[in-house]
């Protein structure tokens, strides 16, 4: 019988989390979008026939085995044309205008095209953050979602994007007044959600740039840093402190529940385990991820997910132009 990976609920999620940060028991957890379904393995005992992982170089993949690499690497992208994306964005602009959200999260999912197995994509790209659901996904994520340290916890949104190609890039994308506005938004709600169970939380770092390796060429990103002292019992509430978090701020908008239900009305499709969370607690620190940059296997095709977030100053062209921007492979 082919092996399966097996699923909890959030409620049976939360309860495991707790009891096993309680007592350090190491684990790995991996979170869908709409927290329905969660991967939940001690870190010890994840088969790596069904999952793989390397976050950070915490890994179960066995640097001693070959992988087949396929020497040219072929990537072809089918995105919907601007008028169909314009219908999505049109009803997440009408929210905005009406004052129903402040920021909005959009994704679309692009069907793509490469003689790379989700397999090899998992093996051949470079991320801090890789995961290989047997069948199902492969992401790649730059983006940290939470990380706990020493009775710390810190987030790190990540908003803004350019292609570091065009001339002053660094300086167009800083002075870029909806860009501002997008992130300034993010911090804000990320502070908020860190201070439900941390104290003394601040802006460590505002808006500082990364530089990102793709297949299409360099990316420049840029990103913030947000900390908190957490209570010294944080690990016997580790799950509860976690789902409080979610869903991840930076991949939906503000105000979140209104702003969720923007997006359940115009993405008109399941996000699934994209822009869900995943990550790894050793005991004593907590790494993770946000599930972006992500390859899903469904109906015999793959489908590359991506998404930008839409304020009232959004530009219909630059928004659609951004999506198509990240549908890359971070290989190289």
């Amino acid at each position: 019988m082919k092996k399966q990976l097996t699923f909890c609920s959030k409620d049976e999620a939360v309860r495991r989390m707790n009891e096993w940060g309680a007592v350090r028991r190491p684990f790995l957890f991996v979170v869908d979008y709409k927290q329905e379904r969660v991967l939940l393995e001690e870190l010890g005992t994840v088969d790596p026939s069904l999952c793989r992982y390397n976050f950070n170089g915490v890994t179960n993949v066995d640097a001693s085995v070959s992988v087949p690499v396929t020497e040219t690497v072929r990537w072809q992208t089918f995105p919907e044309t601007e008028a169909e994306y314009a219908a999505a964005f049109e009803v997440v602009h009408r929210h905005l205008l009406a004052g129903n959200s402040f920021l909005t999260n959009l994704t679309r999912r692009v069907p793509v095209e490469t003689n790379l197995s989700l397999e090899e994509l998992f093996h051949r790209s470079r991320a801090p953050y890789r995961l290989w659901l047997r069948d199902r996904f492969t992401c790649f994520s730059p983006e940290i979602f939470v990380r706990i340290r020493q009775g710390h916890i810190y987030a790190y949104p990540m908003k803004g994007t350019i292609d570091a190609e065009l001339p002053d890039a660094r300086r167009r994308l800083f002075e870029d007044g909806k860009e501002a506005a997008e992130h300034a938004t993010i911090v804000d709600l990320l502070r908020n959600d860190l201070s439900m169970h941390a104290i003394g939380v601040t802006v460590c770092r505002y808006r500082y740039f990364d530089l990102l390796q793709t297949n299409r060429g360099a990316l420049w990103q840029t990103s913030s840093e947000i900390g908190g002292r957490l209570p010294d019992d944080y690990r016997s509430q580790l799950g509860t402190l976690l789902f409080d978090l979610l869903p991840a701020g930076s991949i939906t908008g503000a105000p979140k529940p209104k702003t969720c239900a923007i997006i359940a009305e115009a993405e008109g499709y399941e996000r699934g385990f994209y822009t869900g969370v995943a990550g790894v607690f050793d005991g004593d620190n907590l790494d993770s991820c946000v599930l972006i940059r992500f390859v899903e296997q469904e109906g015999g095709r793959l489908w590359f997910k991506a998404g930008g977030g839409i304020t009232y100053r959004s530009d219909v062209h630059s928004e659609y132009e951004e999506v198509i921007q990240k549908v890359y492979v971070p290989i190289y």
